[in-house]
């Protein structure tokens, strides 16, 4: 297997492709007929989905949808029933989701409750594990002039907090940060495992006004140095001022997909919606 490799795309360190041979369309992930099964209910149902590298795209739809069960599908959370999941030209389907975080997939939950009894800083290092040698717990207990690794962990925390706007609360205690910070210190250790693909689920839930712009311009920035995002959301307004993209599903299955403005208008994602205000 050929090693992989790292470069930069302005601020943000991420891993090349596994394979060096770019794929004819761009491609930094494919969903091919996925299928996942809980119990006789299909909760994705057959679906294609081919994202591009560098894009930002939502997945939406009402509860119950699938969108959650796809997220976990395509970072290796979930095993799926039928299909397969492509990333980077590699066929991962069979990969479990610490291999796949590995090798360049990195996924921010909904409820991500930071370790309390660890600063900004410290929380935001515990994200570079998928990618160090000998693991974070032994890097941390060598000599100090054997803590090479170390210091590289802790540089990469430090520009991921960056990143996010977080640089200047690296000391404060984690535990004392509201929710819009928690949710920007859960991006931060995700960015720092130096992903290609950022997986988010219902990043913006909870948040206030201020918090969720704050949110929004981070991923843009993110989006704009060449990461790949994949975000699901339920609000539209926030999915409009946002996406590239938006993919809409129903039942497990894709109902529609396009621009925010041509999703809006699509009659069968009101009917799923049942004529929702978030549209």
């Amino acid at each position: 297997m050929q090693a992989e490799s790292r470069l930069r795309r302005g601020d943000l360190e991420i891993a090349e492709p596994l394979d060096s041979q770019p794929d004819a369309a761009d491609l930094a992930c494919e969903v091919r007929g996925v299928t996942k099964l809980f119990g006789a209910v299909a909760a994705v149902d057959g679906v294609d989905l081919a994202i591009e590298r560098g894009s930002l795209t939502c997945l939406i739809g009402p509860n119950g949808a699938g969108k959650s069960t796809l997220l976990g599908c395509i970072s290796g959370l979930l095993r799926i029933d039928a299909g397969s999941v492509v990333v980077g030209g590699r066929d991962v389907t069979r990969w479990t989701a610490h291999r796949r975080a590995s090798a360049g997939l990195a996924t921010v939950f909904q409820t991500t409750p930071p370790l309390a009894h660890l600063d900004v800083l410290g929380n935001t290092m515990v994200g570079c594990h998928p990618w160090t040698r000998a693991g974070l717990v032994e890097a941390m207990v060598r000599a100090p002039w054997e803590r090479r690794e170390e210091r590289r962990i802790e540089d990469e925390a430090r520009h991921a907090l960056e990143l996010v706007g977080l640089a200047d609360l690296a000391p404060a205690p984690a535990a004392s940060l509201p929710l819009g910070q928690l949710r920007l210190l859960a991006v931060a250790r995700a960015l720092a495992q130096r992903p290609r693909i950022l997986l988010l689920d219902e990043p913006a839930a909870g948040l206030r006004g201020g918090e969720k712009a704050r949110l929004g311009e981070t991923l843009r920035a993110l989006e704009q140095q060449g990461l790949t995002l994949i975000l699901v959301e339920h609000d539209m307004a926030f999915v409009g001022s946002l996406a590239d993209r938006v993919v809409v599903l129903d039942r497990g299955q894709v109902i529609a997909d396009g621009t925010p403005a041509h999703v809006r208008a699509d009659a069968r994602v009101v009917e799923a919606y049942l004529g929702s205000a978030t549209l």
